[in-house]
């Protein structure tokens, strides 16, 4: 049993060196809260203490807060945005995604009156585009609040 990982050989290096099939535990009150495997894999306990979590999987790998066709207010994995036309922007990734199969969730806002939509058949690995529409119609608009997150596997 160990209470403390000291780094005595002052290199970088953080003194846990794992073989292929080795894991790390993180246990407290004798219970599994964190588990990591030699290649990186990561499941920690959820909220309720009896469900756990793949890190890699739950986690956005990219996401964006944003009026259309503007510089990004904060984002994250976003490189440059495209405005397409009104209402309709796509969002390069600094990382790209594993394949198109991945899942792009849009919302926001203009005059309570429009809603977002991701155009699904326009997913490639490298961007997704993102449109806003007009509540009830097929027209697109500019809005002043549009946020996007993106969830699936980097390559």
């Amino acid at each position: 049993k160990v209470d403390t990982i000291v780094n005595a050989g002052g290199d970088n290096d953080s003194g846990i060196d794992l073989a292929t099939n080795d894991q790390i535990l993180l246990k407290v009150a004798n219970a599994t809260r964190l588990t990591m495997n030699a290649t990186g894999q990561t499941t920690i306990v959820g909220e309720g203490g009896t469900t756990t979590t793949n890190l890699q999987q739950g986690l956005a790998k990219q996401w964006f807060n944003n009026s259309s066709g503007a510089s990004p207010r904060d984002s994250f994995n976003v490189s440059g945005i495209t405005d397409n036309q009104t209402g309709d922007d796509t969002y390069s990734y600094t990382n790209n995604m594993n394949d198109a199969n991945h899942a792009v969730v849009p919302a926001g806002w203009r005059d309570h009156d429009h809603y977002h939509a991701a155009n699904e058949t326009m997913l490639s690995t490298s961007s997704s585009r993102v449109r806003a529409y007009v509540r009830g119609g097929n027209s697109t608009v500019d809005s002043g609040f549009k946020c996007c997150a993106v969830f699936g596997d980097l390559a």
